[in-house]
Order: C-alpha cells, then structure tokens, then sequence
C-alpha cells in the first residue's frame, strides 16, 4: 500500500520513517515533499541469519543494528561504522533504510541561496570555485563534487552487500550495493538508481572470513558530531600472515561509498604487512582529483588507509 500510494502521489511525494533528514531538508527549504507516506509501522524490523549470510530489515534502527548480537559477532565492520556515525540520538530514530537514502551535507546543498545542481538542476556547483575543503576527490563531474555522508553506507560496500527493493508492481528486485548509489555524473540530483516509488525493504550481506579481520576509521574535525573527512572500512581474510582477500571502502571522497578496488588487487595474495598496506594505499590514490582547499585528502586518505589495514591485520603500529 505504501509503496501505491507515493507511486500514486506525484515524484514530489516522500517515505517517511525516522524522519532525522528529511525533516532537516524540510526545515532548510531544501525539499518540500507534497505528501510524506509513513512507513514507521511496517514489518521491515527483524535482523535475521539466511542461509547465505544476514538479512537486516531495512527498518531496524541504527542503534538496534549495531548492537544485534548477529551483527557484533559476524559484522563488527558494520557495528564500528554505525557506532562512528551521528550522535546515539539520532543512531536511535535514524532506520537503516534512511541511511541508505540519506542526501549529502554539501553546505551549498543546504543554502538554498547558493548555486546547487544537486538541489536545482542547470544552477550550477558553488563548491567547485568555493570552499570545498569537505569535498569529493575521486569520481567527481564539473557539474557536481559533493561527497556522500554515511559511515554505515561504507562498511556496507566492503561487505559486498545487496539492498532487496519492492516496486508498485509488488516485485522485489535485488541491487548490489556497488550499483546502488550514483556518481554525480550529468544528473548530480540523483543519488542512488531506485526509482520513484521504490521502497527499500532490506540489506543482506553475505557470509564472509572478515569478523576477526576488520576495523572502520573515521577521521573528522571533532571526536563526534562531525561528518568524515576521510573514513575507511577495511576487511581482510587472512590465511597466517597471506592476504587471501581484502575489501575496502572509503567515505568522504565521492558521491557514493568508495570502494578502493586498485588497492584490493594489490594486497591480494601479499603478506600482510605495513610496506605493502602503504604501497597498496599510494596505488589508490593516484587517481584522485583534489581541488584547491581539499589536496590534504590526498595524503591523509593513503595514511587512512595504511592505518585501516594495519589495525584490521592486528599488525603493532611501525
């Protein structure tokens, strides 16, 4: 019915469960939804063992989330990057479905005096020859370099998840995380490939040989409140001291999570030590486009990344 009734309700219509960023867009004059359809009390809550990995209902709180005793023990990546994530009152109204859409906290998105592609289409990007010391370094177009906030959003890439999304029709899709997001592209106002309509009813991730091997780091301004600069999830399956697999996102340099795909194939099949996390991290980041006040993104996302790996190897700092 929910899913009907936003369909039916024009592309202006919005869900509406926890309500801890679109009540915050709303007050901003950033969105003015014509109808907000609450979901709040649908059956979306339970966090669940499949027979492939976990299921986590896409309206479990944050709070609930990160301290399911499935998550804590199999998924302590995912717990570390909620728990790095807001403050515990938003983690306890904030759903795990609203993480996924949450938008960006670009401040040129937010002041709707200033120019926003992102927030109106052909306006134009203040952030590109403004302050954008917050800003996106990897996968950025002239018409858009915002970056995504999330923490969670990030372990979630390392983890290979997939969100399982309900249409009109009633037909379930499933959409790997990877390709669940958008990079700005031409179209900086679309945030992610759902459409209009589409309810998230789900995450699952798969099992994995990560639990014993994994850490999320989150570097910002401020111990909390504040949104990363850089943060990286880091995921290794170790065989002895042999990288069998390594998984790794970042947060606070793209549009969507960032997943250091150059550094994971480096690491593959490498001891797992300090001189090739530093090799693999300089690989990664070479591709990166800085603008004029975020060039320290560079260097601090290539120590990020050194020092994500070598916690999640449980290696002694050199």
């Amino acid at each position: 019915m929910a899913v009907k009734a936003v369909s039916a309700a024009g592309d202006d219509a919005k869900f509406i469960a926890g309500g801890t960023n679109i009540l915050d867009l709303m007050k901003e004059g950033v969105e003015s939804p014509t109808q907000l359809i609450d979901i709040s009390r649908l059956n979306l809550t339970q966090i669940r063992s499949t027979t492939t990995g976990i299921s986590i209902g896409a309206l479990a709180k944050n709070t609930d989330t990160a301290n399911h005793p499935l998550v804590r023990q199999g998924y302590p990546l995912l717990t570390q990057a909620i728990l790095a994530g807001a403050s515990a009152q938003i983690r306890n109204m904030a759903t795990n479905g609203g993480n996924l859409l949450q938008r960006t906290r670009c401040p040129y998105f937010y002041d709707v005096s200033m120019p926003c592609n992102k927030r109106q289409p052909g306006s134009g990007c203040g952030a590109i020859e403004g302050i954008n010391r917050n800003h996106a370094i990897f996968g950025w177009s002239d018409k858009c370099i915002a970056v995504h906030p999330s923490d969670m959003c990030i372990a979630l890439a390392a983890l290979d998840a997939v969100v399982k999304v309900q249409g009109a029709d009633g037909k379930e899709r499933s959409v790997p995380f990877a390709e669940f997001h958008r990079l700005p592209g031409d179209s900086p106002e679309k945030d992610n490939n759902l459409q209009h309509g589409e309810l998230v009813t789900a995450i699952e991730i798969p099992k994995s040989n990560f639990a014993a091997n994994s850490y999320y780091l989150k570097v910002r301004d401020r111990a909390s409140y504040a949104f990363a600069l850089v943060s990286v999830a880091a995921a290794l399956d170790l065989n002895g001291n042999t990288i069998k697999q390594a998984r790794i996102a970042m947060g606070g340099v793209a549009h969507k999570p960032w997943r250091a795909t150059e550094a994971e194939k480096l690491l593959v099949g490498k001891a797992a030590s300090e001189e090739n996390f530093a090799a693999a991290a300089e690989a990664e980041m070479k591709a990166a486009k800085p603008f004029e006040h975020n060039k320290f993104k560079v260097e601090l996302g290539e120590r990020a990344i050194v020092h994500a790996l070598r916690r999640a190897a449980n290696l002694k700092a050199a």
